[in-house]
């Protein structure tokens, strides 16, 4: 007897519980809580618990997932789970994922996992191609967009300082300068900090009336830094910003970047996989001139977590940066095969490749572009109803799947306060934002089940908080949406 293995018995019992515990859960989404009130005492008890001597076995196990895990856990698949640019996970993925568990593939070096290393290049290849990257371009999964980052640039410096394997950045020379946009994700700055390159020498530099990169202040802050003796090396663009999902004007950032020798890289993690759909190529065509891009196919291939990606344009420079000789993992090169220990940080890798392909074989990619497509249509339709609400104004025009907008004159507190009552009420998950200063409220739609009546659910409510609201005085000077703070007879909405 292997006291780690299942009984005949106990295996009938764990498939049972667990078709019947997923398909469960799967219909009763809809009417589910987005956001269960954590039920404290439970989740005490299940810290102070000490782990058991002796098991409690399958079914002990199923009732602790029933009775404390999934009722104090976020409810993501939600339809009105709009907070978070957080997709739901596609219907096959359960089962990929109990898939990949069990052959538990390392996808470190392709002896130890040949299928798997096939699979993850079918899906790199395929990624490349949608974003319009040559054939030479090569890339790896990653945990996430900020590890994918964080490699994108390590790839970068070393490309473009001589002797980093050797020196790094312990040698007397001028500091390297990385440019972003003050609405680049944090994990630009991140990256900075971990790789040496330091705060201080990342430019963020202002936006447009669009919220996208100013193309003039970035060419004049490279001057400005040359001009001071600095080394301006690596441009960071974002296809997709997280609080407004605006689009920094790629093309003209490239030829910059072609102009003054800088690496480009895209964050594209949230918006780059919408160029799946022909209608946003006008907008996102430049992805496909960058060095190197950040995409997120637990965003829109709504793979659950984790499943980040990087591709670089050229092969080699990914694999010089990463490379590293290991006697004891030697194994002869194929090439069908990919030791993808060779492109990224780490050695252990599970298969995450497996849950992106399963979709893709199971959907066809038409069903992923219908369904982005889907999305971009529903954050429209929001946009249009907010607009069209008196006492509701957009903070930004909704570019892909967020929708920023505030309360006309409402204070921060009058905010908070219907953020709370949505969710009290369980109508939808939305968050806060703050766009050119001013604090509002944002839905993104990146949330394949969400339909036209979540979301006009959403916008009868949002009129319902609206009409609540005691009328005042237009205030002189101020614009459409106000943007001074709530008198003090305004109630909480």
């Amino acid at each position: 007897m292997n006291e780690l293995l299942l009984t005949d018995e106990e295996r009938d019992r764990a498939g049972a519980r667990l078709v019947a515990l997923l398909d469960s859960y799967e219909r009763g989404l809809a009417k589910s809580e987005i956001l269960p009130a954590p039920d404290r005492d439970a989740l005490s008890s299940l810290l102070a618990t000490p782990m058991p001597e002796h098991g409690v076995g399958v079914d002990g196990l199923f009732d602790a997932w029933e009775s404390t895990i999934l009722p104090n856990s976020t409810t993501v698949a939600h339809p009105r789970f709009l907070a978070y640019v957080l997709g739901p996970p596609n219907g096959i993925a359960p089962y990929a994922e109990a898939m990949a568990a069990a052959i538990n593939q390392n996808c470190n070096f392709w002896q130890l996992s040949p299928a798997a290393s096939v699979v993850e290049r079918s899906v790199l290849e395929w990624l490349a191609s949608v974003v319009g990257f040559p054939s030479g371009a090569m890339g790896i999964l990653t945990g996430g967009g900020s590890l994918a980052t964080l490699q994108a640039l390590a790839t970068a410096m070393h490309d473009r300082v001589p002797d980093f394997h050797a020196t790094g950045l312990q040698r007397d020379a001028a500091p390297l300068v990385v440019y972003t946009s003050v609405e680049a994700h944090r994990s630009v700055d991140k990256a900075a900090a971990v790789l040496g390159i330091g705060l201080d020498n990342v430019r963020h530099i202002a936006t447009d009336p669009l919220h996208r990169m100013d193309v003039h202040a970035l060419r004049a802050a490279v001057e400005e830094d040359r001009a001071a003796g600095l080394r301006p090396w690596c441009v960071v663009g974002t296809c997709g910003t997280v609080s407004t999902g605006s689009v920094d004007p790629l093309d003209e950032i490239a030829d910059l970047c072609a102009a003054e020798d800088l690496w480009l890289h895209v964050d594209g993690a949230y918006g780059a996989l919408f160029l799946l759909s022909e209608e946003m190529r006008g907008l996102m065509g430049g992805c496909a001139r960058a060095d190197s891009i950040t995409l997120d196919p637990h965003k829109l291939l709504y793979a659950p977590l984790e499943a980040g990606c990087l591709l670089v344009r050229d092969d080699a420079k990914l694999r010089a940066a990463f490379a590293f000789d290991s006697s004891y993992l030697t194994v002869a090169e194929d090439p069908l095969m990919t030791d993808y220990m060779d492109y990224g940080l780490q050695l252990s890798r599970n298969f995450k490749a497996f849950k992106v392909w399963s979709a893709l074989q199971t959907f066809g990619v038409s069903a992923f572009r219908d369904a982005n497509a889907r999305t971009l249509a529903l954050a429209r339709r929001l946009g249009d109803g907010i607009e069209a609400t008196p006492g509701l104004t957009l903070l930004a025009p909704v570019t892909l799947t967020a929708v920023c907008f505030a309360l006309d004159g409402a204070s921060d507190d009058e905010h908070s306060a219907l953020l709370e009552r949505l969710i009290a009420e369980n109508v939808a998950l939305l968050g806060p934002v703050v766009v050119a200063g001013r604090r509002g409220i944002r839905a993104c739609v990146t949330n394949h089940r969400t339909s036209e009546a979540d979301i006009d659910l959403v916008l009868r409510r949002l009129r319902q908080a609206v009409s609540r609201r005691p009328r005042r005085a237009a205030v002189a000077g101020e614009g459409p949406g106000g943007g001074t703070a709530a008198t003090p007879e305004h109630n909480p909405v």
